[in-house]
């Protein structure tokens, strides 16, 4: 009984037998395109076709780097790659690596063979590539001046900074002549001393751009020593000049917009860099006030003057609570002195006098408290509180208190 296979094996197989056959896998296959579709992830499907048959092809993103041209339905390209089995559908079609237009093949090959030739020397090397300055005021151009191009490169370098001097060198940008005219212009702008040079112009077929891809021009913009931006064709043009400049734009407007500072945001950038650091500034310096507050204080403590001052207010304070004490003590003593005075005052014999009272005393001014001793015709002395009063005793009465007592 003979084998079975599933659909998955037997494409599978045939799949091996596309991959095993030579011819298959390095392949340039001319053709009409048409059913082309660009895919949002980069790839583009499309299918090669002739009057007798027709062949599935798609080219991956990663290969679209190559291809100065824009592929539509129609176009008769001549495209290389490998034929191969797309298992799933069991479907056979070209995966292409590159391409170019019908009748372009030779020069195509001549740009390889130059690009991979200078690639070798060095000349891409971003080792070699000079930074753009940031602010344009001297802008070379070398392009036709008839061209759409400098009038682009114009319009957008004057909208963006209304005082930059662009120095045109009219150059021939295609046909006899104008390798040696691109040449030229660069030189004399290089040695007239600009900011930076746009070499470039419009777009065209490859014919049209070949003399970017001569290796003389590319040889003039590697020496110079000014930097240049190539802006060559439309976006998916490329040219060894390209490669081999300090910069690419994929259009001259472009290439302006790289070169020329849009002067209007960089006023905002300053005003905005003057805020902060205004800001910053201020802050910082309130910073440094706070700190020297902090340390005034700090130090006006810690100084001898601050110090006597504080001996000064502690002696002050000990003072008046010595003047309190003492004033408080001679209250005191005062107090007590009035009351000491009240009690010699009522024990006084003037104020007994002063009532009406009187005492009598005899010649020797000793007093006389009784009638014992005293007899008639002694002389004796009467004292009152505003005099004394000489008298004689005529009589001497004895009163007996004891019955006076008890009566």
């Amino acid at each position: 009984m003979s084998n079975i296979y599933t659909v998955s094996q037997v494409n599978q197989y045939v799949k091996n037998m596309f991959q095993s056959d030579y011819l298959l896998n390095k392949i340039r296959i001319q053709g009409e395109i048409s059913n082309c579709k660009y895919h949002p992830s980069g790839h583009i499907y499309f299918t090669l076709k002739d009057k007798d048959g027709a062949i599935s092809a798609v080219m991956f993103a990663g290969n679209r780097r190559g291809i100065n041209f824009t592929l539509k339905d129609g176009l008769l390209v001549v495209a290389s790659g490998r034929v191969s089995v797309y298992e799933r559908d069991g479907k056979y079609q070209i995966y292409v690596t590159d391409m170019v237009q019908a009748g372009q093949g030779a020069r195509y090959e001549l740009f390889l063979k130059l690009k991979k030739e200078l690639e070798e020397m060095g000349m891409f090397d971003p080792m070699y590539k000079k930074p753009i300055p940031k602010l344009v005021k001297k802008l070379g151009v070398v392009t036709a001046q008839s061209g759409a191009a400098f009038q682009d490169i114009i319009n957008v370098s004057t909208r963006r900074n209304p005082y930059v001097q662009i120095v045109l060198y009219p150059a021939l940008v295609q046909g006899d002549g104008a390798v040696a005219s691109i040449c030229n212009g660069i030189r004399q702008l290089d040695q007239y001393g600009v900011d930076v040079i746009i070499v470039g112009r419009g777009g065209g077929s490859i014919e049209d751009l070949w003399a970017f891809n001569e290796e003389e021009v590319a040889r003039a913009i590697f020496d110079c020593k000014t930097p240049i931006i190539s802006a060559v064709g439309h976006e998916t043009d490329f040219t060894i000049a390209d490669f081999v400049s300090d910069l690419r734009a994929p259009t001259p407007s472009a290439a302006a917009e790289l070169a020329v500072c849009d002067m209007a945001s960089l006023v905002n950038q300053l005003s905005e860099k003057k805020r902060l650091m205004s800001m910053i500034m201020n802050n910082r310096i309130a910073e440094l006030r706070n700190g020297i507050k902090s340390r005034e204080v700090r130090l006006k403590y810690l100084s001898p003057e601050n110090v006597l001052n504080e001996h000064y207010r502690r002696l002050s304070d000990c003072r008046d609570q010595l003047d309190r004490a003492i004033n408080d003590k001679l209250k005191e003593f005062n107090n007590r002195l009035s009351i000491y005075g009240s009690r010699l005052n009522a024990l006084s014999p003037l104020l007994k006098l002063s009532s009406g009272y009187s005492y009598v005393s005899d010649n020797n001014q000793k007093s006389i408290t009784s009638v014992c001793g005293l007899k008639k015709g002694d002389e004796l002395y009467v004292h009152m509180h505003d005099g004394v009063v000489s008298a004689t005793v005529n009589t001497v009465n004895k009163i007996n208190r004891e019955n006076i007592n008890e009566d």
